[in-house]
């Protein structure tokens, strides 16, 4: 299994074209790409491929889509993605309502499509806003799901217990929506606050291998893309949690 790594974990290298030399000799080849590479699309592609890289997935806000769902695509198909997933939604632009998450999902499903006819994946990435019960006692990420059939899920696992829910539980209902998965770790409670709470894999409180060992059952295809929200040393967090990555793999082939 060769893991990835979300490029917003190294947001803040200096020389983003620099550090794509350094991801090989951590054993990573895969990188999942989000606004700040987006600037020079075929810069980056030839950088990428000057080091073996390639990246089979990218973050694309949903308001981009709508407004220019073309220019989009050209970043896609400069990238060499197969994956796109809709990342996150500002506190003001987050619906209150059941009804309002219902319209949301709508427009994932509108998005999909329009991605679908061009041969690509289109999903939503969760944070913990939507494990957050609305008034009448409905879950936004259950809505999202349930009202977008033909979307698919990137699971980021810690934000789902920081939401307060069971990453297994989820997995179990909605593992055949899934098609990546965030592989993070949160750290000790009290620890760790220049860094928002978040750890290196393996060195936090959550159960990656029991994780892993779900996913695994959910398919064999599944894109593990490594993130920290904060790392205080970026290219350190992610050789070690590339090295913890190939360690749990190894323990959960069985």
């Amino acid at each position: 299994m060769t893991v990835s790594l979300q490029l917003y974990s190294m947001r803040d290298c200096a020389d983003q074209i620099a550090l794509l030399a350094k991801l090989p000799a951590m054993g990573i080849s895969r990188v999942e790409g989000y606004g700040g590479v987006y600037g020079d699309p075929s810069a980056y592609r030839a950088a990428m491929d000057a080091n073996g890289i390639t990246m089979p997935s990218g973050h694309m806000g949903l308001a981009d889509i709508e407004a220019n769902f073309d220019g989009t695509m050209e970043i896609v198909k400069a990238m060499g993605m197969t994956h796109v997933f809709a990342p996150y939604l500002e506190e003001k632009h987050r619906p209150t309502t059941a009804a309002g998450y219902t319209e949301l999902a709508q427009r994932l499903g509108n998005a999909a499509n329009r991605y679908a006819e061009q041969g690509i994946s289109f999903g939503w990435h969760n944070h913990d806003f939507e494990f957050v019960a609305l008034p009448d006692g409905s879950t936004p990420m259950d809505l999202i799901l349930d009202h977008a059939p033909n979307i698919k899920w990137e699971a980021d696992l810690a934000w789902v217990v920081r939401g307060g829910r069971d990453p297994l539980e989820y997995i179990h209902r909605y593992g055949d929506r899934m098609t990546a998965v965030h592989v993070k770790d949160i750290a000790e409670a009290g620890s760790n606050a220049d860094e928002d709470g978040w750890s290196d894999l393996g060195a936090g409180t959550l159960d990656w291998a029991a994780y892993l060992r779900a996913c695994r059952q959910t398919s064999d295809d599944l894109i593990y893309a490594l993130e920290h929200d904060k790392p205080s040393d970026p290219v350190g967090y992610a050789s070690r949690s590339a090295a913890a990555f190939k360690d749990l793999w190894e323990k959960t082939n069985d």
